[in-house]
């Protein structure tokens, strides 16, 4: 028969007031008033891009030529742009885009990162020397600078934009990675599991990758406003999204010729682009402060 588990609650302590760490790192976070602000921010963004369909008045590619340049109106709450488009429906399909780009840019860069870093830290060598080399290469270059020259190669797309900003990221996730990593593999428990004959596979996904989370946790909260400006940067420069997709960056070139006649059809994305990445930074610098230990008093 099995041994039944026993759990202990600490002296003076109520049994129902014993949490995990992470349903105690979600109360500390919810103390967090900037915090809390930056994910209502991101959830409110997140919303409106599920709902684009249903919220969007007119079609994100629908143009009427007689109407362009309109100012905010009743009809238009943003104004159109120069081809009569409708400026409120293309910032709501457009946080489609940059939310798209940020999230899965950030995926792939924490993926592969993350499993070059668990390399390097935890088998050394000639393995940690190759990898930080490459990740040395990739840090020598300015991110935009490089992640322009990757798209000028595979060609002016969303997706290779895509790519291109995960590529740029992932020595940043790699080091960090490696770095926890070398800490982790000189600990006790990590001996302990050696020495009863636990394979280097098994240390890996059961003690060294779970106890790497935390600062890839904030890490890619942090990282996706990045990406999120890399990408409109890109389509700024028309190496991301093409027409008539409605990228904000890209939205941002297309109207900076009428900054004086019509600012409003660069206010109104620029904004966008401002609130997104301003959520994502309050929201990664509150998970920081409730999962860095080094942060708590």
């Amino acid at each position: 028969m099995g041994q039944a588990s026993i759990k202990v609650t600490p002296p003076g302590v109520a049994a129902d007031k014993v949490y995990g760490p992470w349903r105690d790192a979600w109360k500390a976070f919810r103390k967090n008033k900037t915090a809390m602000l930056g994910l209502c921010i991101i959830v409110f963004f997140v919303l409106i891009a599920l709902l684009a369909p249903l919220i969007a008045p007119y079609g994100f590619k629908e143009q009427e030529l007689v109407n362009r340049l309109k100012a905010p109106s009743a009809a238009h709450w943003f104004g159109t742009d120069d081809l009569g488009r409708d400026m409120f429906t293309r910032i709501i399909y457009g946080a489609r885009i940059s939310l798209w780009v940020g999230f899965f840019a950030v995926i792939g860069s924490i993926i592969a990162g993350t499993f070059l870093g668990i390399l390097a830290g935890f088998y050394g060598k000639w393995t940690d020397m190759l990898i930080s080399r490459l990740f040395d290469i990739l840090l020598a270059f300015p991110s935009i600078l490089l992640a322009i020259a990757i798209v000028a190669i595979l060609g002016p797309s969303l997706q290779n934009a895509l790519y291109a900003i995960a590529i740029v990221n992932i020595p940043t996730y790699g080091r960090l990675v490696r770095a926890k990593v070398l800490s982790l593999k000189s600990e006790e428990y990590i001996t302990a599991a050696r020495a009863i004959g636990m394979t280097n596979t098994r240390i890996l996904l059961t003690h060294i990758l779970p106890n790497s989370l935390t600062p890839i946790i904030v890490q890619g909260t942090l990282g996706i406003a990045t990406a999120i400006i890399e990408a409109a940067a890109l389509g700024f420069l028309g190496l991301g999204a093409q027409p008539p997709d409605p990228e904000w960056g890209k939205m941002l070139s297309d109207s900076r010729q009428f900054i004086q006649k019509a600012p409003w059809t660069v206010v109104f994305p620029g904004l966008s682009i401002m609130l997104t990445v301003l959520g994502f930074n309050l929201m990664g610098d509150g998970l920081r402060d409730v999962l860095d230990p080094r942060m708590k008093n």
